[in-house]
Formats: C-alpha cells, structure tokens, sequence
C-alpha cells in the first residue's frame, strides 16, 4: 500500500500493457533524444492536463523513493575516501568515549551518542569541503545531540585538549564542555544555540535573510557566505521549525541550505512508523518553494538499480513505512533478505548474487561520502532558492546491538566492553583492548597522513569551525541632549511614551554614524505605534523592491518598500521578528558589525509568546532593545485579556542578562535609550534591555535635575508631601502607567487624612532587586567587612510603611521586600484582563489612587500610627465596596 503524505488505495490492474509500454517508451525515447529538461517539460503538462480534466485533484508533491541526483550526475569525489573514513571513525570513538567515559564515572551525567552516529558523514563532509571558516566563513547550526562530535573533531584538531573532553558536561569542578551549543558558556566556541530544538532552524532562516538585508544596503560585501542547518527529522514537528519556510523560497535564500538528518527516529520512537517522514518533509518543502535534494541510498545499491529494469526496488520502498525500516535497520542481512528482498520475486533475483553479509553492509545515503558530496555541491550551486538535503541514515549508526535503530538509542549511554569492542573492529579503528577497556581518547600522530589532511582541508576552507569572536569596532552614540532634549525637557508637553520612544529612534536614524546601523523591527501595526513616517524615511525592506503602486502612494506616509529598505517589517509572526531581531543583534559576532536592533511590539506577545527564543538570545549574548508597547494590564483600554500585559516584567527579571525597565515619562525613557545603546554599542556589553512603553497620552514633566544615576539604578525621589502636622509618613512607590495614580494617592494623603509621603518613581524593579541580592551575597560572605546597603535600601531606610503599586502583577515590586527594613504592601494586576475604559481597569484592579491611599491607610493603622477607623472612612468616601470579589478571582 502507498505510505506517502498523500496515501491512497492501491492503483487498478493494468488493462491494456501494451499501451502503458508504449507510453513509458515514448517517455524514455524523448529523454535520450531531447534530454531530461524536455522530458520534465511534457511530464509538467501531462500533469496540468490531468488535473484539467479532473482525472486529479491534485499530483502529489513528492518524487520517488531514491536518490535526486543519479549516478550519472553524480561526479567525481574529490576527497581521499580512504583518509577521511578514517579521521570519521576516529572522530566516532572520541565522541563515544566522552560520553560513556562521563557516565561511567557519575552516572547521572547524561549525554548522547546516537545522533552523531547517525550524522557523522554529514558533518564530516562538510568540514572538509563545504563549511568555510574564518572572519567570512559559514554559519553552521549544529544539531545539538551532535555536540560530543563537534567537541571530539576539534579534539583532534588540536583546539581542545584531552582534559577538556574527559570534563565533558562538567562544567563547574572542570574545564568541561558544555552539554549543547551554548555561546554563553563557551564564548569562543559556539556561535549560535540549538539546544532548544525547534530554534534553530526558523534562526537560520532569519540569519541567512539579515546577511541579504546587510548585504543589499550595502553594509557587507557578498563574500558568498552560506548557513548550513544541520537538524534531525524530528525536530522538524516543531512549529517554529516550518514557521519561516515561505519566507526563505519568498526571499530567494539561496545562501541557505538545510540538511535533515533522517535517522527515521524521535527521541522514543519511529518519526512517522506508519508513513514516511522522508516523503512528508519532501512535500512540505517542496510545497514551500524550496529546491529538495534526496539522498537515501548509498553507492552499493547502484549495482541493483542499475539492474532493477521494472522499478520493483521503487515499489517496494514506497511500501514500506518508516516503523518496518526501522526495524530492517535493527536486524542483519538475513533478516533484510527475508523480510524485504524475499517479499518479491524480481527483489530476490536483484540480490542473489550477493552474501548476507553484503546484504547487511548495503549503506543508506547519509553515510555515504560520494552522495553526499553530490548533493552539498548541488546545493551549493543551485541559484533562486534555498535548498533541502534529506540525508536517509540511521540512529546510532555502528553500535550494532547496543543501539542502531534500536527504540531505546536516545537514552544510550553506556556500553559494556564487548559492545565497545565491536564498535572499535566495525570501524576498524586502531585501539588495543585495554584502550577500549578504558575508553581511552585517540589522536593521530604529529606528521600523519590523517593529521596533515585534516587541517590541509580546514585551511583551504579558512579556518576552524565552530568558532565565535566577542567584539566589533564600536560605535559612537551621539549626545542625549541632541536626540532626546525634548523628552528630557517635555515642560508639559502631551504625548505618550510610546510616541516619545518612535520620535526618539526617528532622530536617532538621523545620526550620520548611528542611524546606519539601527535595524527598527516591527510584527505588524507599525501604524498602531505611530512608526509610519518611517515608511518612507527609512523604507521597509524588501529583496526585490516595490513592484506595485500602494494605494496610499500619494499619502505623506505611504507604504514604500525598497531593496535598502532599514525597516524590517515582518508580518503576524512573533517568533519571526524575535529571530530578525536576534540577526540584528548577534551581527556584532556573526558579521563583525555592530548593529543595533528596536524591535517594537505588543507587549503581551513578547515574553510570553516566544520566551524560549528570548532565552536563546540571551545564551547567544544579543544585544539590542526590545519595546513592548502598550505595555502593562490597564493601559490599553478595550482590548481585553488577550492583550493587557500583566506578567511580562516578572518574566523578564528571570533572564540573566535582560534589563528591563518600566519608565512613567518620557524624560525616563531617554535616559534609559541612551544608557542602553551607550552601554551595547561603545562598551559592548553583553547585555539587551526591554523597555514598556504605554500608549496613553498624558503631559510629560521635565526631568529633575540630577537624578539620572539613581534612576538607572532602578529608583528615585520624584517628589512627595512634608506636613508641619503630619498624621503619618508613608514612602509610595509607581512605575510605568501607575505613577501617576501614586502621585495623585500621595496629593490625596495629604489632603484628605494629613499623612506625609515621599513619592519614587521605580524604573525597574528587577534592576533594584538584582542590586540587593548582590549586596545580601556579598554580606553574607564577607562577615568581618562593613555591610553594604542597596541602592533600595538606602532610598528607603527606617521603618516608615512603602506601598508599591504597579500594572503589573504584585510579584513584580514584590521582589524587593526582603531589601528593605519597612514592610511591604505591594498592588499589582493579578487575574485575567479585562475590556473597559483605563479608569475603570484600574479602579478594578485595585492599583488607581484610592486604592493606594486606602493600602497607606492601612499600613500605617498596622503599625499603631492611625486608628482602624480611618480605613472605614476612607472606605466610605471613596466608594470603595469592601465585599466585591478580589480581581484574580473573576
């Protein structure tokens, strides 16, 4: 039966042979005359013809189950076979043996062996003929169960040392090696993360569509770099794995190739046990518009197709699933004989001059060099479109019993000496049975052939692979006073926060210097955030420029596409812009050149839509500014609970090198922009900043004087109330949207119950909180040493009541409670969100100026400062109703 993507019941008995001969005939005497570009020509009309007259409804697109390049394509192997088969089994036993070795010794180490078996031709392959090095080499992505491979090639290259890989995943009591690619815990190593699986391809994606964008602005010459993604069939069920293939055959990334690994097994299983996964990625891809090359059978099988004149092998394969190759794959040359060869006659006739032995020893493509390398250059030639290798290969290729195509591969690690033994005499590596006995790595003499190959080829390819530089030249950011005055002297002025932050990256693309390398990214709705003037300011990028007339293009802010194009508007993908951004903001690495990347967003769809990949930019040391617009859970009225962003702050002071700021004015704002650009461009600090901005218009002071330091340490006096007669004194803090209730809280404290306050506007939470666990450490730890106070603590000394209200939820300020010797009474947007007017939001949510004045009421009344009594008051006056249910709950 058929177990492609498009299954369907057997196909009718041939009523008339005679004519379906003459047709194949016709076929093949048009190919010999005409040649095979003829012969696809009358194939594609036949088929428009069939759907023309219903015969189809559509041609399944996927072609059979062999090899795309024939042998007669295939060309001469330029390599020594022989010299590199031995460099890869040397390479496979280094990579065995830090894994075993390392579970051997703790047993709870982890590690995985499988995959590079299965992939370790692939890799070879390409660094000795296809992956350059050096400042314009390659981009590779490495799949990240391959690590022990990588780690045991560059062994052998001299560029790690033997105690390296005998610390393999040990990172802390050893000079160890990281588990998977991670560029923030080998920094010279590792260029890109892919530990997450799922990343890194849609990553290569947006990679390899950067180094178009820097290219056609004329930033980059075209060098002919590529980006190669090696990945695993199954990694390709995940969404973000398939969510950029359009765009890749849309923008004509023929810099990109990817190579599937197709070992047929997930981590527990078959991929697709009951259809094909080959034949499933070949039609998605396909369908995608990208060139597909297959490589399933190796050179041994020539010989039978050769002599398989009725297409019995064809017919076979395609009914066979994955699970049963699976299970063929895990058993020998009889069992291959009788299971498969023996279901047909004319397959028996194909083998029955061969041994079971040569039966067992037929090679599935990926471990092929020579169909490899046909199609790695085919890859490389072919211009239009980025390009799909499906390499047919199997999971722990050479562990034999211990593991190929066995179900339980993935949780392999460890093997006993036998298993070991016959791993050693399948490749017939040079290894006594002590070495083996204690797993000892290996390494070619100084001087030998396999020595001076190996680093010959990684020459000529320019240089060592994988390999990541820290630091580009810096750039200079011009002075605040020039792009930012009017946010820092606003004097009144209306606006949101979010028009300020647009106004302030429109000057700063004006900067001669600066405004080249600033890259704005937009999902979609740049016109929600006021950013169509840059439309035609800057352009939007587009690979092949503006073919139609905009409706608008007679409009001041018409939509303009151009192949310079700086925007980069990107459509409704969250987790495209976020792997545009992460291009832009790793190009300080990748490309030698400091960019610096504003995406700009809804701030609910940031972290929370694609936190794994801000994990993955923070790992791969990105460095830019994230804005989540119409930030906060009461700012953006009439949207509702998909929208009102009320946790992105909490989640965003989990990421170790994220700064995240929620400032209330826009005099704020300009001094965080400025401190974040200076900081990532001039000190190149491997850090990036997400900074809310709201979209609610309101007059903006001036900044006071002097209170730039305390402000990007997270806090600082904004203002408050001293009364000759005070009542009480309570120190509130506001952020982001709610400052300006605290502020108002802080009028009504005075004017109605005679209490005093000091009124902070917090900029970050997170920021505040980072400082005072550093400070508690370093107490800690040093007890005959003067303490040291926090920048939190030292704002609020004493044991005056602080109340903390934000529109975010009560876990954000409530980060720094511990820092402080006062108690705490945090108000926050805990539930879902809600649609109404702001007003009504925050009178909801129990953050607006009644609510602060009645939990300053309450503090103080806690600590015997004003009788219980004046809660009821306060109750009463403000229409407070004391039994609505809390807001989390509804």
């Amino acid at each position: 039966m058929a177990t492609g993507p498009h299954a369907s019941a057997a196909p009718a008995p041939d009523d008339d042979p005679q004519e379906t001969e003459d047709w194949i005939q016709a076929l093949q005497d048009v190919v010999r005359q005409s040649g095979q570009a003829r012969g696809r020509y009358l194939l594609k009309r036949l088929e428009e013809q069939a759907q023309h007259l219903g015969i189809v409804a559509h041609i399944p697109p996927y072609s059979a189950y062999r090899n795309t390049i024939g042998l007669d394509q295939q060309g001469r192997y330029p390599g020594d076979l022989a010299i590199e088969e031995r460099i890869t089994s040397m390479v496979r036993w280094n990579a065995l043996a830090m894994v075993v070795r390392a579970n051997r010794a703790y047993g709870e180490l982890g590690g995985h062996v499988g995959s590079f078996a299965s992939a370790a031709e692939i890799f070879e392959l390409g660094f000795n003929h296809f992956f350059r090095g050096g400042q314009e080499g390659d981009l590779v992505f490495f799949q990240p169960h391959s690590a022990p491979g990588v780690y045991a090639r560059a062994f052998l290259e001299g560029r790690l040392s033997e105690d390296q890989l005998a610390h393999y995943r040990q990172e802390v009591v050893g000079p160890g090696l990281s588990s998977y690619p991670h560029p923030w815990l080998m920094p010279d190593f590792w260029q890109f993360p892919t530990g997450s699986m799922g990343l890194g391809p849609i990553s290569a994606i947006y990679q390899a569509r950067f180094m178009r964008y820097l290219q056609q602005r004329g930033l980059v010459a075209d060098s002919g770099r590529r980006v190669w993604g090696v990945f695993g069939d199954g990694e390709m069920d995940e969404p973000e794995s398939i969510g950029g293939l359009t765009l890749a055959a849309r923008d004509g990334l023929d810099n990109l190739c990817f190579v599937i690994n197709c070992n047929l097994q997930r981590l527990d299983g078959p991929v697709r046990g009951n259809s094909q996964i080959i034949q499933e990625l070949e039609s998605l891809f396909n369908g995608a518009g990208w060139n597909v090359i297959k490589v399933l059978w190796g050179s041994d099988w020539d010989e039978l197709f050769a002599r398989d004149t009725t297409h019995a092998l064809l017919r076979a394969f395609a009914d066979t699933p994955d699970g049963e190759y699976q299970t063929l794959g895990a058993n020998d040359g009889h069992y291959n004989f009788e299971r498969f060869f023996g279901r047909a006659p004319e397959l028996r006739e194909l083998v029955s001059h061969l041994s079971e032995a040569q039966i067992d020893a037929l090679k599935r493509g990926g471990h092929d060099f020579r169909k490899l390398f046909a199609a790695f250059r085919a890859a490389r030639e072919h211009t239009g479109q980025p390009t799909v290798i499906l390499a047919k290969t199997k999971k722990g290729y050479g562990m034999g019993t211990a593991g190929e195509s066995r179900m339980t591969v993935h949780q392999q690690k460890k093997l006993d000496v036998e298993a070991l033994k016959a791993f050693r005499d399948r490749f017939a590596l040079p290894l006594s049975d002590d070495d083996v006995a204690a797993m000892r790595f290996q390494s070619f003499a100084e001087g030998s052939r396999e020595l001076t190959y190996l680093r010959e080829r990684r020459a000529e390819l320019g240089g060592a692979l994988p390999q990541r530089r820290r630091l580009a030249a810096p750039v200079p950011v011009p002075p605040r006073e020039g792009y930012a005055g009017f946010a820092l002297h606003a004097e009144g002025k209306e606006m949101s926060t979010t028009m300020a932050m647009v106004r302030l990256l429109g000057n700063l693309l004006r900067d001669p210097t600066l405004g080249p390398r600033l890259v704005p990214i937009v999902a979609d709705e740049a016109r929600t955030f006021g950013m169509a003037g840059l439309f035609r300011q800057i352009g939007i990028y587009s690979p092949v420029g503006q073919r139609y007339a905009p409706e608008d293009q007679g409009s001041m802010l018409a939509y303009r596409e151009a192949t310079d194009g700086q925007l980069l508007e990107e459509g409704i993908t969250e987790a495209g812009a976020l792997s545009s951004w992460v291009a832009a903001a790793t190009a300080y690495s990748v490309h030698g050149l400091a960019m610096l990347p504003v995406y700009i967003y809804y701030s609910m769809f940031g972290f929370q839509r694609v936190g794994d990949l801000i994990w993955a930019a923070a790992d791969q040391r990105s460095r830019g500014f994230l804005i989540g617009a119409t930030a906060g859970r009461t700012t953006l009225g009439g949207e509702g609970l998909q929208h009102q962003d009320g946790s992105s702050h909490l989640v965003a002071a989990t990421v170790p090198n994220c700064r995240a700021w929620d400032p209330a004015f826009a005099g704020e704002l300009a001094v965080i922009v400025d401190h974040g650009a200076r900081q990532m461009l001039e000190q190149q600090e491997d850090v990036f900043h997400y900074i809310t901005v709201m979209n609610e218009n309101h007059a903006q002071p001036s900044l006071p004087g002097g209170v730039e330091e305390d402000l990007l340490r997270g806090m600082y006096r904004w203002g408050g109330h001293d009364l000759p007669d005070a009542r009480g004194r309570v120190r509130l803090l506001g952020s982001g949207a709610i400052l300006r209730e605290v502020i108002a809280a802080a009028q009504l404290l005075a004017d109605d119950w005679q209490v005093a306050s000091d009124v902070y506007s917090v900029t970050s939470f997170s920021e505040l909180a980072r400082d005072a666990q550093a400070v508690e450490r370093w107490n800690r730890l040093h007890p005959a040493q003067p303490p040291r106070q926090s920048h939190v603590g030292s704002c609020l000394p004493g044991a005056d009541p602080v109340v903390a209200a934000t529109d975010y939820v009560r876990a954000v300020p409530s980060m720094i409670a511990g820092a402080i010797e006062a108690r705490l009474e945090a108000l926050g947007t805990d539930g879902f969100g809600r649609s109404d007017t702001r007003q009504a939001l925050r009178r909801f949510f129990e953050v607006d100026r009644q609510q602060v004045v009645l939990a300053a009421l309450h503090a103080l009344a806690r600590e015997g400062r004003l009788p219980h009594s004046m809660r009821a008051q306060a109750l009463a006056r403000y229409g407070i109703e004391a039994d609505a249910p809390p807001p989390w709950t509804v």
